[in-house]
């Protein structure tokens, strides 16, 4: 094994490390040369997303070392940015995320930075809020998202409360890379910072505030049925209180929560997966709404970002995908904007490129001007920082995203499945009381401008091998001009990583096929998978079903 691997090993284990979790971690691997290379051979990646990984021991994994030295890294470039600086932080419900908030709190005041912390876990979208309110000069959220359990991170945001720029984070890297991770790090106990008074608690005035601007989205009043029967569940993370409180503060007051996902668990002991993008962290909330014969489900993944639905028809539920409930979205707000006089002057709907294109044809019919950014919210919370800075923010009447993500106002500039949640209940509300359900809704749209199937698939390829496995394949696809993707004719292959329509430069590849098919592949920013979008438009759902399982099965071949 390589010398300096040991050395970085062997010089943890003469530390005095204060957690008996990495002390007795150290010791389990001592015998494998294997799992000492995994946990030292590099440092966990700093990127856009900030940190993320398998909670452990190691300069490869989420620890309190790890993160006290990424804290020390942006507390040196936020002094450089600023004299008087302040950060936000909030936390989730997974394994360790007070402990890691508690620990970069405790560096960013021994950095002269003022902190304001959440006393309790809350959702990511109230980081992005609190951090503009308190006028911040940044912050920092403890998540993994929707990663299983073994999982934390560690995302950070800038002064305009998006999710930092490639630019920021290169420049916070670099003042990463120059510290020992023993050694450069100041530090202060939570306990200390409090007390003398470098660290304030976000008050209950905070929470009130953001709840109120997700309020201010609303486009329904009297006159709807609010007594429709609501199933959730926050997947045994961070969204119940504000999610069932901002429900119950518009009227939606028949509201079930899943007894055995309603508490903070980091373990998610029903839920190995906490994604609301797949069906099996559904089947709990698909249990009580057939029990009960509820009218919705919805659920939200641990940070409380992302929501996914479920709506009964007849007797069965049927699950809507982020790209559906993104098209209905976009449909009803304009719908609703236009009866109340609400639509602005040239209304903007911003989306990823991966994001379905047949919401540009609904987007057309209402006269909205469709801007596409790359895979990421913030960068669909960039271009509202541009409207607002023109003075132009109120024509942002939706950013959405496939991945279950969803902003209907520039209160914040992430995702928010706590705004996501209320207007897909006045959404189904609405039409429930014109005696419509979602699906011949969303059938309607179809049979007016066409189906499309879009799909997600994942390739994982896990430990060092599987990262060089990853970035071989990028280079051979760039390297081989594909004629053809199973039996389909590659009309046209864009590179993002050239820089497209002055985006910024990614690890993109998108395939323009025959027939209006596209496929989009880029390794993801947070797991060790290669993502892979299929949009496939055709005549009816079964022949694009057949069309898409022949390109899943020759990308499987390509990715051997």
């Amino acid at each position: 094994m390589d010398e300096k691997i040991l050395s970085e090993w062997n010089r943890w284990r003469t530390q005095k490390l204060d957690d008996e979790d990495l002390i007795a971690e150290l010791d389990s691997i001592k015998e494998s040369d294997k799992e000492i290379f995994d946990h030292f051979y590099r440092n966990l990646e700093f990127g856009t997303g900030g940190l993320r990984g398998v909670i452990g021991v190691g300069t490869n994994r989420m620890n309190v070392f790890t993160v006290a030295k990424a804290t020390q890294g942006y507390s040196n470039y936020l002094k450089k940015q600023t004299d008087c600086s302040s950060v936000a932080i909030a936390y989730d419900s997974r394994i360790k995320s007070d402990v890691f908030a508690k620990v970069a709190a405790g560096v960013f005041a021994s950095n002269g930075i003022h902190v304001y912390i959440y006393p309790e876990l809350m959702p990511t979208p109230s980081l992005s809020f609190a951090i503009r309110y308190l006028k911040c000069s940044g912050g920092i959220v403890i998540t993994a998202s929707h990663n299983p359990s073994q999982y934390n991170g560690y995302k950070v945001y800038g002064s305009d409360g998006c999710q930092i720029t490639t630019e920021t984070a290169d420049s916070i890297l670099a003042e990463i890379e120059v510290l020992d991770i023993f050694r450069d790090v100041r530090k202060m106990s939570f306990e200390e910072a409090l007390s003398r008074e470098k660290v304030t608690y976000i008050g209950e005035e905070v929470v009130k505030e953001y709840l109120q601007a997700v309020s201010l989205q609303t486009l329904c009043g009297d006159g709807i049925d609010k007594e429709v029967s609501i199933v959730y569940t926050p997947l045994n993370g961070s969204g119940l209180k504000c999610v069932t409180r901002v429900l119950k503060d518009n009227g939606f007051t028949n509201i079930s929560v899943v007894k055995e996902q309603e508490k903070p668990d980091g373990k998610f002991p029903t839920c190995p997966y906490p994604n609301p993008e797949i069906e099996e962290a559904l089947a709990l909330g698909l249990r009580d709404a057939k029990k009960l014969g509820s009218d919705l489900l919805l659920a939200t993944d641990p940070d409380c970002d992302r929501v996914g639905i479920a709506v009964r028809k007849g007797e069965d539920y049927v699950l809507l995908s982020g790209n559906e409930v993104g098209m209905l979205l976009l449909d009803f707000i304009c719908k609703r904007r236009i009866a109340l006089g609400k639509m602005p002057n040239n209304p903007i709907l911003i989306k990823t490129i991966v994001t379905i294109d047949m919401v540009r044809r609904i987007a057309e019919d209402y006269y909205v001007q469709v801007i596409e950014v790359l895979t990421g919210f913030k960068f669909i919370g960039e271009q509202i920082g541009f409207l607002e800075a023109a003075g132009e923010e109120e024509r942002f009447i939706l950013g959405f995203e496939e991945s279950y993500g969803y902003l209907t106002g520039g209160y914040v500039r992430d995702k928010d499945a706590v705004g996501g949640s209320l207007m897909i209940c006045e959404m189904f509300a609405y039409y429930k009381t014109k005696g419509i359900d979602l699906i011949d809704v969303l059938n309607e749209l179809y049979r007016k401008y066409g189906y499309c199937l879009n799909t997600l698939h994942s390739y994982t390829f896990e430990g060092s091998e599987g990262l060089k496995k990853m970035q071989k394949i990028m280079q051979q696809l760039r390297r081989t001009s594909l004629k053809q993707i199973g039996y389909m004719k590659v009309i046209e292959v864009k590179d993002y990583l050239n820089g497209i329509n002055r985006l910024p430069k990614s690890d993109v590849l998108k395939y323009l096929l025959e027939k209006n098919v596209s496929i989009v592949i880029r390794p993801s920013g947070t797991e060790p998978k290669l993502k892979v979008y299929l949009s496939v438009s055709a005549e009816n759902r079964d022949t694009a079903e057949t069309i898409e399982a022949s390109l899943v099965k020759a990308l499987g071949e390509i990715f051997r």
